[in-house]
């Protein structure tokens, strides 16, 4: 076995949490030792660029709900076709689940590094609070993919399941 291999097997675990990713969005090589896995979402008709699943896990140092939420706002500037952005608790097989979405222009780039403005972006996310630390689900790209991926992200959010 891989050591990729081994990752993305790991990828679906964390926190005292799983969950099954959509078997159409294929796992990646992740970008940063800080993602657990990263899922690449084919790119909805008239869309030139696939979105992505980024799905991290930091143990307890994860940081507030709250606060990941409003950083995660903070990347988006509305534009005049942005829906409002959202927030909303839910409780998914026992789980408490936060979940965000938020569309504009995306200021894509590391936290604290310069940014590059992607035009016509949403973001669809979910902080996942586990018994040892939350999982963050973050789904970025070009509005019409984000939007049309909305299914599978709600069906890999409810087979959230404790370990």
């Amino acid at each position: 076995m891989t050591i990729l291999t081994t990752l993305l097997l790991a990828a679906v675990q964390a926190g005292g949490l799983s969950w099954k990713a959509p078997a159409s969005w294929p796992a990646e090589a992740s970008s940063s030792a800080m993602r657990l896995a990263t899922h690449r979402v084919p790119a909805a008709p008239g869309d030139s660029a696939p979105a992505e699943l980024a799905i991290f896990f930091f143990g307890k140092e994860g940081g507030a709900v709250g606060a990941n939420v409003e950083r995660w706002f903070a990347q988006f500037k509305p534009e005049p076709a942005s829906a409002e952005p959202t927030t909303r608790v839910e409780t998914i097989n026992g789980i408490r689940v936060t979940r965000v979405s938020a569309e504009g222009t995306f200021a894509s780039g590391m936290p604290g590094q310069p940014t590059t403005p992607k035009g016509n972006y949403a973001l669809l996310g979910a902080i996942a609070e586990g018994p040892e630390g939350n999982v963050f689900f973050k789904l970025i790209g070009p509005r019409k993919t984000v939007r049309a991926a909305a299914k599978q992200f709600d069906a890999m959010l409810r087979t959230l399941a404790r370990q």
